[in-house]
């Protein structure tokens, strides 16, 4: 088989953990054609982060502070992992080299007293520049034929949308494949970062937080491989989060269309957008334990199989957001109102989680992150009130999202009565109510409060335990 192989922070979070993942690799290399895409080491990108932000207010001292850890943790992690001395060496100069190009990034920045979204970027690459390598030497120490890229090496082509930026498929495709298949060919392992990707005239760029779930798929898209592994510290996709509530259970297969579903509201294990470039080629996806070999993990696949019975498969629990009311008997019949709230919304870079309107017209409720509730708003205040339209916003900042999510929900009457009557037998007072065309995922909202006595009523109503 052609496999795509994808382990997170948590997999190679230390030169054991690293060890560990370079002898799966070996296990599977035996009779498959591999590429791996690794993840920066746990909490790196998080102090990349801390370290941009500390140069922007020109903290000199806690910046050189934060290189210093990180070069020391990575040659640590470099001599512990790699066992052939030659690569071992090879890497430290590697290792040292990439350290002393972060170094001169944020040393500009303090200069500067700016961090733009280009400048992040580059800085939040060099997390995966720094791990990839350190693998490929692991790798290299169990006697394994490898070569390690950057994405932006690779052939992973974006536009220019620093921090969230796009890829542009069918070049991408063309490159990806013209330069990783023929090594495939020869028996190398590529092992490229996540996350990381470039533009046409080749600056770097990053395609979003979690990542490199996207660049493995993007991968396997473009090779035509024939599964990809996302290797994660849990057994796979969830009835909900563990925890919550305890008894939850691993899910051993899911469709695209409900895989999609949970990694937007937030289910661990995937990107949101990780699935859109393999959707097409019908390529399947694993979600695995990197320290449970033994658990066969979550299976998502094209084809929607319905159970009789199997109804709702998974509950997500959506916290940190918001709920504002736009209200007013001016809006009833007046068109274009709901467009002037997106509109404000939209040009403040706050993005909707959730709406909800009555047939009335005389209020809209939005969801969104409960981070940008005063900016929110500030903005739709500014663009609507004394206008003689709007006549009210209101806000709540201690609310919570519970979705139920299943293709069995499709097309089988009276699922939403069932939710909303487990959830009343529990005294859980619902605020807010959407459910989309396709039937896959009812949401609403209540007091956060009531989030766990809400999601153990649904747990329990549709035996997921």
């Amino acid at each position: 088989m052609k496999l795509v192989m994808k382990f997170g922070g948590s997999s190679v979070a230390d030169a054991e953990s690293i060890k560990h993942v370079a002898k799966i690799i070996a296990n599977y290399a035996e009779k498959n054609r591999i590429i791996v895409v690794v993840s920066a080491l746990k909490d790196v990108t998080n102090q990349l982060i801390a370290s941009s932000e500390k140069a922007r207010s020109g903290n000199r001292k806690a910046v050189k502070e934060l290189i210093r850890n990180l070069r020391g943790r990575h040659l640590t992690t470099t001599r512990e992992a790699i066992e052939n001395s030659a690569a071992r060496k090879k890497m430290e100069k590697t290792i040292n080299k990439r350290v002393r190009e972060l170094d001169r990034a944020l040393t500009g920045i303090i200069y500067l007293g700016e961090l733009t979204p280009k400048s992040k970027d580059y800085v939040l690459s060099f997390g995966e520049q720094l791990s990839a390598p350190i693998v490929w030497g692991a790798l290299r120490s169990l006697g394994l034929k490898a070569q390690h890229f950057t994405g932006k090496e690779a052939g992973i082509v974006t536009d220019s949308n620093f921090g969230e930026a796009m890829p542009l498929l069918d070049l991408t495709k063309k490159q990806v494949k013209a330069k990783l298949n023929p090594l495939l060919a020869k028996g190398v392992i590529p092992v490229v970062t996540g996350f990381i990707a470039a533009t046409q005239d080749g600056t770097t760029t990053t395609i979003g937080r979690g990542g490199s779930d996207y660049t493995a798929t993007i991968v396997a898209a473009s090779i035509n491989a024939d599964e990809v592994w996302i290797w994660t510290d849990v057994d796979g996709l969830m009835t909900t989060d563990p925890k919550i509530i305890p008894k939850a259970k691993r899910i051993p297969e899911v469709s695209f269309a409900e895989a999609i579903e949970m990694a937007v509201l937030g289910a661990k294990s995937m990107h949101p957008r990780a699935l859109e470039p393999i959707m097409e080629a019908d390529i399947p996806v694993r979600i695995r334990n990197t320290f449970n070999l033994e658990n066969p993990g979550t299976l998502i696949i094209k084809e929607q199989k319905i159970k009789p019975g199997d109804i709702v498969k998974a509950l997500n629990i959506v916290k940190d957001v918001a709920m504002i009311t736009v209200g007013g008997a001016g809006m009833m019949g007046t068109p274009g109102t709901a467009a002037k709230v997106f509109d404000a919304l939209g040009r403040n870079g706050i993005n909707i989680l959730m709406i909800s309107q009555s047939v009335s017209e005389t209020n809209i409720s939005l969801i969104i992150k409960r981070s940008q509730l005063k900016k929110a708003v500030a903005a739709l205040e500014t663009a609507l009130l004394g206008k003689g339209i709007v006549r009210e916003i209101t806000a709540e900042g201690d609310v919570c999202i519970i979705a139920a999510v299943g293709a069995g929900m499709k097309g089988t009457p009276g699922v939403a009565a069932k939710i909303f009557d487990a959830v009343a037998r529990r005294g859980v007072n619902i605020r807010m109510i959407a459910q989309g065309s396709s039937e896959l995922n009812i949401s609403f909202v209540v007091k956060e409060a009531q989030s766990l006595e809400a999601a153990q009523a649904l747990h329990e109503e549709f035996k997921l335990s």
